[in-house]
């Protein structure tokens, strides 16, 4: 598969290892930074794709690769930093091919919940009734992780 950015050719394997570098030190050194100056307990770094992405490539009508993964909602990763995270916490697994998720699944609204949690808020407050029935950020969903909390 191949897929073009400029004039620069390359797999699509090779694309995303090459954005994992370029991003890797500006996070780590926005880190780094926070931390050495004090702030990372009291900022709350949160860092994930706009949505999942399947373990393989796209197919076209041929049968042959594509540039680009499609969405996928059953495995999303993400990672939370600084501002009451349990550092070092990993939470959750997906199946050994990376597809679903298996263990210890956070709903979007569990995560919205502990982000608002993180922040100061408890997210049932912020429930309003409108047309018979209960709305709110969360859904009326959504649970705090505990687990992953200092």
């Amino acid at each position: 598969m191949r897929a073009s950015r400029g004039t620069t050719t390359r797999t699509l394997k090779e694309a995303h290892a090459n954005l994992s570098k370029q991003i890797d030190k500006p996070i780590g050194a926005l880190l780094q930074d926070l931390k050495q100056r004090g702030m990372l307990e009291d900022t709350l770094v949160v860092f994930g794709g706009e949505f999942g992405r399947t373990p393989t490539v796209e197919l076209n009508d041929k049968g042959q690769e594509k540039q680009g993964r499609d969405h996928n909602p059953y495995g999303f990763s993400m990672w939370l930093a600084g501002g009451g995270v349990k550092g070092g916490t990993v939470y959750g697994a997906t199946d050994e091919f990376g597809f679903r998720a298996t263990e210890n699944i956070v709903h979007v609204h569990d995560l919205h919940a502990t982000i608002l949690h993180l922040l100061g808020f408890d997210h049932e407050k912020f429930t309003y009734r409108y047309a018979g029935r209960d709305f709110r950020l969360t859904d009326v969903y959504g649970r705090v992780v505990t687990e992953i909390l200092a």
